[in-house]
């Protein structure tokens, strides 16, 4: 397993941003202490060209962080036919304790480190870096997550072993589980499905009073935090029963397969993106009273609203069209 390019690539680009992290958060811990954008010191100087390399280290850094999750994903999707049992990533996953606290660390700091770069980015856009001091103390309270999911995926994929008995996604995924994904399984489909599609229109059109007005940017920020979590209950609860075209196949990761033309791919990106964008929406709003911002930021979220909107409306548009174009009836259930 260790010499899979997957789990090498983990490895060492999980390693790499560890590395990079602390080096970056030892320099914030100096950019706190020290900065003072009116001193034209030459230790001011040497901040303010540290800054640069942090910010771009960072990128680079919290970058790879958001492709890390589909690879982690692939990566154990691929893996599924060494072990017994295993039919996806739903079975590789179960293999060890650390397979799904590493997804959802992953997940976790996915949208943390999107909204990272959202700070990051407007606030390199302002003459005076007005969120120096905000966006190293939040670079600060992020890295142990990322310290911590780089150790539990570690675990994971260093304790893999072939041939190991796992189950398979038709029995994690089932009413029967006695898990988590289990109850929202068992929710009434008429409740997720009204959830779901009242959710939807609901954040394309704050987003879109957003994108018009520049004003109601919390609100589109709280609506995009339930569309994401409602969006991924739906996918499982409802949405990939009409995929598979059979009702009691729940799994999110076979959507991820070449017989199903890869859909889940662009449904989890359309679902990311359209949080990440619309959540950050809301975090920079509160920096607009500052004078170097002002200007700058409603522009900011109107380009962010306009891509969490059409993500957004990516996702509604592709469950839609599985929904209705499915062979499957569910009348009879």
């Amino acid at each position: 397993m260790m010499f899979h390019p997957g789990v090498l690539a983990l490895l060492l680009g999980s390693g790499l941003t560890s590395l990079m992290l602390c080096y970056s958060a030892y320099q914030g811990g100096r950019i706190i202490r020290c900065w003072d954008i009116s001193s034209g010191s030459e230790s001011q100087l040497e901040l303010e060209r540290r800054t640069y390399l942090v910010s771009t280290a960072m990128s680079y850094a919290l970058g790879f962080q958001l492709l890390s999750l589909f690879l982690f994903i692939y990566t154990a999707d691929t893996l599924s036919p060494q072990f017994v049992g295993a039919m996806c990533a739903a079975g590789s996953l179960n293999v060890n304790a650390y397979g799904y606290p590493t997804l959802i660390l992953k997940i976790v700091n996915c949208l943390l480190a999107g909204l990272w770069l959202i700070i990051n980015s407007t606030d390199n856009k302002a003459h005076d870096y007005p969120l120096i001091r905000l966006k190293y103390w939040l670079l600060l309270s992020i890295a142990p997550f990322l310290i911590i999911e780089t150790i539990t995926q570690g675990a994971y994929l260093l304790s893999l072993k072939p041939n190991i008995i796992t189950s398979c996604c038709a029995v994690l995924f089932s009413t029967d589980a006695g898990t988590v994904m289990s109850d929202l399984i068992a929710l009434p489909r008429s409740l997720s499905q009204t959830a779901f599609f009242a959710i939807a229109p609901i954040t394309m059109a704050s987003g879109l009073y957003v994108y018009l007005t520049a004003k109601g940017a919390v609100l589109f920020a709280v609506a995009s935090l339930l569309h994401f979590v409602i969006s991924i209950v739906a996918l499982i609860s409802f949405i990939s029963i009409y995929i598979y075209e059979l009702p009691t196949h729940h799994c999110p990761f076979c959507i991820l397969h070449r017989e199903y033309g890869y859909i889940g791919y662009l449904m989890y990106a359309a679902i990311l993106v359209s949080a990440i964008f619309g959540i950050g929406t809301g975090v920079i709003h509160p920096f607009r009273s500052i004078a170097s911002l002002g200007a700058i930021i409603p522009p900011v979220q109107k380009r962010l609203a306009l891509i969490s909107i059409a993500s957004t409306a990516g996702f509604l548009a592709i469950a839609g069209g599985a929904i209705v174009f499915s062979n499957l009836s569910m009348a009879a259930y």
